[in-house]
């Protein structure tokens, strides 16, 4: 099953994909209401969605937002390791990696009040110039669950989305010094979509390919995972009751982003406003986005003990 999420005069609706339309189920429900079992609210919906649709749409012409607009939670999470040694060596720094990141999983928690959908434009974060998108696949928590294992983490995927982490990479440097995790370099915006597709129907060894302005920056696979999404949702869950329709970010597939390029011949530069985004993942789908010149941050005042206060 492939289910979407668009814009109506009614609101939000939510429908099963089938031949190029959107068999829309009744005005108020939702991917996110379907949730919550094995997925039995999921294959009963889809009957219904074919049988009785409340109304049906073609594709191209509605606005698709995220499947989940506003999950209750996003966490991104770092399953390729390949991915952190290019950044690594673009930085100039060896490219080995310490015994820590093969023995937990590295997450972070994202914004879900960020979310784009597939086709939305980008504004680029607030006095950032040096803005990247990263492409990973998103796995949707389908029920509940605690103090997981690796299994039975797996078997509470609802299902699988095409994700965009948008960063802007020199605010995430200046960050860094604080040394205690992300913040607004990674915060302004986080695609999800087109579609949400049940497990059944996802492709782990399919090819997933990154462009800019049409010509392609990076492809991989998610079937070259270190961590599986089984590991890291069952890290996750030590101690946390995970909801249905928290959102895992996958981390970027190796060499599909800007910074990974950033000390090679390959580099594009970093993204300007008019740039066009392309990411595609098999039957997950398509994203196509333009980049847009984001506001000018508000300047914070200097602090007592700055050094422009005690020259």
């Amino acid at each position: 099953m492939r289910w979407a999420t668009y814009a109506s005069s009614e609101g939000a609706r939510t429908g099963l994909v089938h031949d190029g339309r959107i068999h829309a189920l009744p005005p108020g429900d939702s991917v996110l209401g379907l949730l919550g079992d094995d997925g039995d609210k999921l294959r009963e919906a889809a009957d219904r969605a074919l049988t009785a649709p409340a109304a049906v749409a073609r594709l191209e012409e509605v606005r698709l937002l995220a499947p989940i607009p506003r999950p209750p939670s996003i966490r991104d999470c770092l399953c390729f390791l390949d991915h952190m040694r290019n950044c690594l060596k673009a930085a100039g720094a060896p490219g080995g990696l310490g015994p820590v990141w093969y023995e937990i999983p590295a997450f972070y928690f994202a914004c879900p009040s960020s979310v784009l959908g597939a086709y939305d434009d980008v504004p680029i974060a607030p006095g950032s110039a040096w803005f990247d998108f990263e492409l990973e696949v998103a796995a949707v928590i389908g029920r509940p669950g605690r103090d997981l294992t690796p299994d039975e983490a797996q078997r509470n995927i609802a299902g699988y989305m095409l994700m965009c982490d948008w960063s802007a990479r020199d605010l995430q440097m200046l960050e860094g010094e604080l040394r205690i995790g992300q913040a607004k370099g990674k915060d302004s915006a986080t695609t999800l979509g087109p579609f949400l597709v049940t497990p059944d129907e996802f492709e782990l060894a399919a090819e997933f390919t990154v462009s800019l302005n049409g010509r392609r920056v990076g492809s991989g696979s998610p079937a070259a995972m270190d961590w599986s999404f089984g590991e890291v949702i069952s890290y996750a869950s030590r101690g946390v009751e995970l909801q249905p329709g928290d959102v895992f970010g996958s981390g970027t597939l190796p060499g599909c982003s800007l910074v990974e390029h950033f000390a090679g011949g390959s580099f594009p530069g970093w993204l300007t406003d008019g740039d066009v985004v392309t990411l595609s993942g098999g039957r997950l789908g398509e994203t196509r986005q333009t980049i847009r010149r984001g506001p000018d941050p508000h300047p914070l005042p200097p602090r007592p003990g700055h050094p422009s206060l005690s020259a």
